[in-house]
């Protein structure tokens, strides 16, 4: 959540950077207006209470002096009831701006490039060698289905489309893929964590899914607070919610392997197929909680972190830096990683790092104290390292081999337990 001081004594260059991602000027002007409201009304029922303060000590002088207090007590009634008026409208306006300033975005990085979305993406680097190869490159579904490794097919049957069975082989290569990611991280200082796999309403609050996104949220039981994850993002991000980190334990470093569920609202008719779209799959998340001062170059380290995964496999791979059209909701500033995709001849994400500055901090109220003493807001930082299923496809893809077996790259054949995958008998 943005500082509603930042935004009323900044208003136009909110409006600005807003504008940017999106949000009308308009919405801004309202939201200001409504605080301006709530604070004369703050103004106005404190100068009541100072005067129902002054008339009680008239009551109370007129009694003890035996004279007729009628007036001053018909007077106190009246301030009495305003002052309930009052209190009952700042509850409502206080709600409404809360809601307000909740579905705003964060404030996009000065550096960010502008624009309404993916085109004005720009590449920051690439790395690995595209294959080639001398036969037509098949999709990953195909080689999981040929291979006997994937099974779209009984998934659909049993939980419906966008549901899969990883099988023998299959199974042992998603293990393999993100053990081998939690065992890096581990070594770059990340602490291992085993998370919830639901969250209350408070939590996915915290992050910034609720209340904006509530529609692509899996809820469950008779509590309507309580959601599936849709990443390990929530509630590695929580695990301070409320608290005051001790000074000494900055930088917090945490890693999760989790199931994410994702109703993808609005991705009827993409990625139909395969393993990129899915209501569950897997995804190794990193998430940092640092001082202000240090979160861009944090920033920068978490991404290498999430490259190295991408090196160490031998995956050909760009990094670019999302335009703030095409940001997710509580970043200041994201990286997304994109793998080559032989069969789509394309790059397709596979991990997005972005710093939230104190986006998330503030709605989750996650603090620290400064040098000086006073409490400041962390900042918090997230990125797939990697997601799991994407990471599975691009080796089936660019490992592929003219007689359809698979070659493990050789940093997972330890985790794997061998240097190729065959047929399942």
């Amino acid at each position: 959540m943005l500082d509603m001081k930042l935004i009323r004594t900044e208003t136009e260059h909110v409006k600005e950077r807003l504008a940017t991602r999106g949000v009308a000027p308009a919405k801004i002007d309202e939201l200001v207006a409504n605080d301006a409201k709530r604070r004369e009304m703050i103004q106005e029922t404190e100068k009541l209470k100072a005067l129902r303060n002054t008339v009680s000590e008239k009551i109370a002088q007129a009694k003890r002096n035996k004279e007729d207090a009628a007036d001053a007590i018909a007077e106190m009634q009246q301030v009495g009831a305003r002052i309930k008026e009052i209190d009952a409208e700042l509850i409502e306006i206080e709600a409404a701006i809360k809601d307000e300033a909740s579905r705003l975005p964060n404030m996009p990085n000065e550096g960010i490039p502008v624009g309404p979305d993916e085109e004005a993406n720009v590449e920051i680097r690439k790395d690995g060698v595209i294959p080639t190869f001398d036969f037509e490159p098949k999709a990953h579904w195909t080689i999981g289905e040929d291979l006997g490794i994937l099974d779209f097919e009984r998934g659909a049957k049993v939980a419906g489309a966008r549901f899969l069975y990883y099988v023998g082989q299959g199974a042992r290569l998603e293990r393999a893929v993100y053990n081998f990611m939690l065992d890096e991280h581990q070594k770059e200082g990340y602490k291992e964590m085993l998370t919830p796999y639901m969250v209350n309403y408070d939590s996915m609050y915290g992050t910034g899914q609720y209340p904006k996104f509530e529609e692509d949220a899996y809820k469950v039981g008779t509590d309507e607070g309580m959601t599936m994850i849709p990443t390990a993002e929530v509630p590695l991000t929580n695990y301070y919610r409320d608290e005051v980190i001790p000074d000494e334990k900055l930088p917090v470093y945490f890693t999760a392997v989790s199931p994410s569920f994702r109703q993808e609202a609005g991705s009827a008719g993409r990625d139909t197929r395969g393993l990129i779209r899915l209501h569950q799959f897997n995804k190794v998340e990193m998430v940092k909680y640092v001082k202000p001062e240090t979160s861009y170059d944090e920033l920068e380290k978490m991404t290498l972190n999430a490259e190295n995964i991408l090196q160490k496999l031998g995956l050909p791979y760009h990094v670019i830096n999302l335009s703030t059209g095409d940001m997710g909701f509580s970043a200041a500033k994201t990286y997304d990683l994109e793998v080559w995709m032989p069969s789509q001849d394309v790059y397709r994400e596979i991990s997005s790092v972005s710093n939230t500055e104190d986006f998330q901090a503030r709605r989750a109220h996650i603090q620290f104290r400064n040098d000086e003493g006073k409490l400041e807001f962390v900042h918090t930082l997230n990125g797939s390292g990697l997601a799991v299923g994407r990471t599975v496809a691009a080796i089936l893809e660019n490992f592929q081999q003219a007689d359809g077996t698979v070659i493990i790259p050789e940093a997972l054949r330890p985790y794997f337990g061998a240097d190729k995958i065959v047929p399942e008998v």
